[in-house]
């Protein structure tokens, strides 16, 4: 494959990337990196590398829009972005030192267990109501939830705060060590664990993942992980798919959302487990 091929290539595999990230709340890095290392065969950590990068890409993509909709919860991004952080410095610091085939079934499992979480709720619209927790009524974590297409707004609480900052610091580790923005943990975090609407909790997870992303991005930079070959043409991409995705998200059902997300994290688990027995 020629230099201009693969560019062009990685392009178009970060435009598709950037659609389903900004739809699921994801930020495409769960997308790039199996894409990366499977269809074009890049090193799995230049592919995290750039997914990091693409992760910012996302963020500032589609997040601007969703928070001129009304759709992201800021408080409730800013509480979480505390364990977020904190966990993408740890698994940036991992990723260095983790052995690569160990890599793969992490990604593996993470997608697996999801994918099930998210799959028990299959046909629940929006989660059912729930009583804000001590920490949630203090802080005034509930919000109002703007369905748009003349649909009543629908306030909501949120609930089981701990748990919900326990796997945003999770999410955070997964996105450091991973590339991956953590957002498929971000939105079941949010979603199954806190109670927070689909749609909301996929908006918010695309305006935390540049800022999760960012706080690991130094040490993948200074590790010399981040090869300009690579990601440029999948954080352009990307950029393009977050804001196709951004428009799309109004005119897909959550029932929808929710399936597609789903076969999404089958296909992964899938592929980065083969890749894994292989190596």
């Amino acid at each position: 494959m020629t230099p201009l091929e693969f560019v062009s290539a990685a392009f178009v595999l970060a435009i598709t990337a950037g659609v389903l990230g900004s739809l699921l709340g994801l930020g495409g890095g769960i997308i790039v990196v199996p894409a990366l290392t499977i269809v074009l065969g890049v090193d799995i950590r230049y592919a995290i590398g750039a997914s990091i990068v693409s992760v910012i890409a996302t963020s500032s993509g589609s997040a601007l829009r969703y928070v001129k909709e009304e759709l992201v919860n800021l408080r409730l991004a800013m509480f979480l972005e505390i364990a977020t952080v904190s966990g993408a410095l740890s698994g940036a610091y991992l990723a260095g030192v983790i052995p690569q085939r160990f890599l793969y079934f992490v990604f593996t499992a993470i997608a697996v267990l999801i994918g099930f979480l998210m799959l028990r709720q299959r046909h629940e619209e929006t989660p059912p109501p729930a009583e804000s927790d001590a920490i949630g009524r203090r802080l005034g974590l509930g919000g109002v939830f703007k369905a748009g297409g003349g649909a009543p707004p629908l306030a909501y609480e949120v609930t089981r705060t701990p748990l919900g900052l326990s796997m945003s610091y999770l999410a955070g580790a997964v996105s450091g060590l991973l590339g991956v923005g953590g957002g498929f943990l971000k939105v079941p975090a949010m979603n199954v664990a806190m109670k927070v609407p689909l749609k909301v909790s996929t908006a918010t997870s695309n305006f935390m993942i540049g800022v999760t992303a960012a706080a690991s991005a130094g040490v993948f930079f200074l590790r010399g992980d981040v090869a300009p070959c690579v990601a440029a043409p999948v954080a352009t991409g990307v950029i393009v798919g977050a804001l196709i995705g951004s428009w799309l998200i109004h005119h897909i059902s959550t029932k929808h959302l929710r399936l597609v997300f789903v076969l999404v994290l089958a296909w992964i688990a899938v592929s980065m487990a083969l890749k894994g027995i292989a190596r």
